[in-house]
């Protein structure tokens, strides 16, 4: 019986031909270099934190989770590579040993790295890009299971289409990352009056090296997330406070807020203003790493749009007036953060300042009605969906919001002209490659 795959949320399962579990460069080239010549298909996989189908096969699977070695490390340059299926947590932990950081990082720090790169996952902070903005250069894997060193000396146009990929050119098997001195953050949580906050929006991000804003559905109160490096000693919260923060409010109080609109669509507003009254002011003084991330135990599926950040607050009072208007029984906050430009091919911040705006929903949620509504108001705007979070696009309406789009598609193209790396997801988003000897699965 063929083994299952299921992601995080329990939302995207597959049954695999294989699901192949390489624990070096040497063995990975093995596997690709066999799935090709027994025609399969392959779709390399992370952490499984993807909402989309975007690691679906009914070929192999490859499960990097065997690669999470820290290769080099140079603390005078803060170039460091390791194995591409390292975890964003035990990475962030092991620089931290050597005195280094990631410049800037995400909310979750469960993905792989391969899988937080490949699909232009990002943190928050008007001066800092995506994680993807700090790979060097990268060691990918090819469907003839040759090893192609790409950096941007020496393959310019592969190295801006690697860095986010969406594993539609091959399996990559290292990365090199530009890092910086480890650092401290203090980041205050609170409740503001919506209205205030965005009046005043531009110039809060500016004042702070991070800003993120929470907008909670049926108030009219946003939770803010306002961070600033430092240089004071850590001065973590104790454990009640992070327990009633990150426990009590943050993952259980949530949870029963969001199955009790599920299940009660009425009293969503009546429990949303209920929900406001127990967050309280929150404030922390740690390392980066540890501030950055949060913990996150309400299972739920997202859609985000990146979108120029001249449209930030419009946006978001758009979506906040959908929800009222529609009645619908959100719960979740409403994300909204910020980040600067960069030029991989297919980042969703290529050539512009950049807002990012998520939507979420609990699981056994019907979510697709307001998710379309959503992505109706984000076409809008130009809007390109985060690669690993639902959407409905396709490579026909995506295309024209990417200037590199065919750039990407010629390195495509050269790496994988058979579309061994092709799924599903990737055939939807970035349309056929090649029409050479046909591979099943």
């Amino acid at each position: 019986m063929a083994e299952k795959w299921r992601n995080w949320a329990g939302q995207q399962t597959c049954a695999p031909t294989r699901i192949e579990r390489p624990a070096s460069e040497e063995q990975l080239s093995e596997v690709v270099a066999r799935a090709v010549r027994d025609g399969l298909r392959v779709r390399p996989v992370g952490s499984g934190h993807s909402f989309t189908d975007a690691c679906l096969t009914d070929g192999v699977m490859v499960d990097q989770s065997g690669m999470q070695r820290v290769l080099d490390v140079d603390p005078v340059s803060g170039l460091v590579t390791v194995e591409a299926g390292i975890k964003l947590h035990r990475l962030t932990a092991e620089l931290h040993r050597y005195g280094l950081a990631l410049e800037n990082q995400g909310d979750i720090d469960k993905q792989s790295l391969a899988g937080a790169l490949a699909t232009a996952t990002h943190g928050t902070g008007e001066r800092f890009c995506n994680l993807s903005a700090n790979v060097v250069g990268c060691r990918l894997v090819t469907a003839t299971g040759e090893v192609v060193e790409i950096d941007e000396a020496r393959a310019p146009d592969a190295w801006r289409a690697a860095r986010v990929s969406v594993g539609a050119l091959g399996v990559i098997s290292r990365y090199t990352l530009r890092c910086v001195p480890a650092f401290r953050i203090r980041r205050i949580d609170e409740i503001r009056r919506a209205a205030d906050v965005l009046a005043d929006l531009d110039r809060l991000v500016a004042a702070h090296d991070h800003f993120e804003v929470l907008a909670l559905p049926h108030t009219d109160k946003v939770l803010t997330y306002a961070s600033r490096r430092t240089d004071r000693p850590a001065a973590p919260p104790g454990r009640v406070t992070a327990w009633w923060n990150d426990d009590v409010v943050s993952n259980v109080g949530l949870g029963v807020a969001c199955h009790l609109g599920r299940l009660l669509p009425g009293a969503a507003p009546g429990v949303a203003r209920t929900l406001t009254r127990v967050i309280g002011r929150y404030e922390q003084l740690d390392d980066s790493y540890r501030v950055f991330a949060h913990q996150r135990r309400v299972r739920f599926t997202e859609m985000e749009y990146a979108i120029p950040r001249v449209h930030a607050a419009e946006a978001l009072e758009r979506v906040r007036a959908l929800i009222v208007d529609r009645r619908l029984p959100v719960l979740f906050p409403i994300e909204l953060r910020f980040t600067a430009p960069d030029d991989a091919f297919l980042s969703t911040a290529y050539g512009r300042d950049t807002a990012y705006l998520a939507v979420h929903h609990v699981v056994r949620a019907e979510y697709e009605t307001f998710f379309r509504a959503v992505e109706a108001i984000m076409d809008e705007y130009e809007g390109r969906p985060h690669w690993g979070k639902r959407h409905f696009q396709t490579a026909t309406t995506l295309a024209p919001r990417y200037p590199g789009w065919q750039d990407f598609q010629a390195v495509r193209a050269r790496l994988d002209p058979d579309g061994v790396f092709t799924n599903d997801y990737v055939a939807r988003v970035l349309g056929p490659v090649g029409v050479g000897r046909a591979v099943t699965g």
